[in-house]
């Protein structure tokens, strides 16, 4: 366990079913380091987390010791820069540039192109199914010969691409679509295996049912709103 003084406060402001939340979880968890969770309806954001976070006005905010931290990306590098038990980013500067390069690609191209399945139909969809693939290809390089990206231990742009292994992967038996098949990326699927594995994963992924219930009713709201 990570040593936290009495005085020290911990507190994530997050909902249970977002990916950018839960990579918050698993390195709080990852790091031994105990903290206060406070549930966001994202639908009726409490005044707490606009206070916070006025610029994003969305979750995740880190609260340490009163000062809030926004953003997935920079709460998980402020996580391993405070608590330096079980780093989560390499210690070359070399490596560490990589990991931060591959987690950008992860939410800014591969995340953003996938989102664009919801709502697709026929052709359209085919061709954001495709070019998600591309992008996912680059994924399946990064990880011949290894256990995790980062190697033989769980690390930062793991943490990251959780959001390919449970979002995702599980949101292709709701839009009917084998976004990552097996065929195609055995690599992403034995790293999933992999994550599955690990304690600290499976204590901070949502349950799977529950968390399919919930996509489906979200892609729904979405599908009526675009129709």
């Amino acid at each position: 366990m990570a040593e936290r003084s009495e005085s020290e406060e911990v507190k994530l402001l997050g909902m249970w079913a977002s990916p950018f939340s839960r990579r918050i979880e698993i390195a709080l968890t990852l790091k031994g380091v105990s903290y206060e969770f406070s549930e966001e309806d994202i639908t009726n954001k409490s005044s707490l987390l606009l206070q916070l976070n006025p610029v994003y006005k969305m979750i995740p905010v880190l609260v340490h010791n009163g000062k809030p931290i926004s953003e997935s990306l920079v709460i998980l590098e402020y996580i391993d820069e405070t608590w330096r038990d079980n780093p989560i980013l390499p210690q070359d500067p070399y490596e560490k540039a990589m990991a931060r390069f591959w987690a950008k690609f992860v939410d800014e191209q591969i995340y953003v192109t996938a989102m664009k399945v919801v709502g697709k139909i026929g052709e359209e969809r085919d061709a954001v199914v495709e070019a998600t693939r591309d992008l996912l290809m680059f994924l399946e390089k990064e990880l011949v010969g290894k256990d995790f990206f980062g190697g033989r231990s769980l690390g930062f742009v793991d943490i990251v691409a959780t959001l390919v292994a449970f979002w995702l992967m599980r949101t292709e038996e709701i839009v009917g679509v084998k976004v990552v098949p097996v065929d195609k990326f055995p690599e992403i699927h034995r790293w999933v295996k992999n994550l599955l594995g690990n304690d600290v994963i499976k204590k901070c992924i949502p349950p799977e049912d529950e968390h399919l219930q919930y996509i489906r009713a979200r892609m729904e709201k979405l599908n009526v709103k675009s129709a």
